[in-house]
C-alpha cells in the first residue's frame, strides 16, 4: 500500500485548483459561520397569531412543532442569515466533490483546519473580536501540521 498522494495528475495545475478547493471550502465554512451567528443573535421575529391560539398552546407538541416551524422559516426569510447559510451549505457540497477526487486523508483535516482558521478571521472581522497571541499560536501551528500531512503523503 502506498502512501504517496495520488492524484489524477501530479502537475502543479492539478495541485493549485486542490489547493484553491480547500481554501475555498475553508472559507465557506469558517468565514460565514460568524455572520450565521450575529444574524441568529440580533434576529427578532415577527408575531405568529397561531401561536398564541388556544389549539395549539393546550398542546405541547403542536407548540413545539409550531415554535420550530416558525423559527425556522422566519430565519431563512432573513437575508442577513440565509445568505451566509447557502455559501455555508454550498462548501459542503465542495467538500463532497473534493472527498471523491483528493485523499481523504489529507482533505479532511485541511478543510476544517481550514475553516478554524477563517471562523477566527471572520470572528475578527464581523465581531472586532482580538485575536490572542496564543490564538495566532494555535492558527501558526494549525497551518504547520497542514504543511505536515501534505509533505508525509507526497513523499
Amino acid at each position: 500500500m502506498s502512501t504517496k498522494l495520488t492524484l489524477p495528475s501530479a502537475d502543479a495545475d492539478h495541485i493549485i485548483r486542490y489547493i484553491f478547493a480547500f481554501i475555498l471550502v475553508g472559507i465557506a465554512w469558517g468565514f460565514t459561520t460568524p455572520f450565521i451567528r450575529r444574524a441568529a443573535r440580533t434576529h427578532s421575529p415577527p408575531p405568529h397569531p397561531i401561536l398564541d391560539s388556544p389549539a395549539v398552546k393546550s398542546s405541547w407538541t403542536k407548540s413545539k412543532l409550531y415554535g420550530a416551524f416558525f423559527g425556522v422559516l422566519d430565519l431563512l426569510r432573513n437575508p442577513r442569515y440565509a445568505i451566509p447559510l447557502v455559501i455555508n451549505l454550498t462548501g459542503s457540497i465542495w467538500f463532497f466533490l473534493l472527498i471523491g477526487k483528493a485523499e481523504l486523508s489529507l482533505t479532511v483535516p485541511i478543510t476544517n483546519s481550514l475553516a478554524f482558521l477563517f471562523t477566527v478571521l471572520g470572528d475578527w472581522y464581523v465581531d472586532r473580536k482580538v485575536i490572542s497571541r496564543d490564538t495566532w499560536i494555535g492558527m501558526a501551528l494549525s497551518l504547520a501540521g497542514i504543511g505536515l500531512c501534505v509533505q508525509s503523503k507526497t513523499r
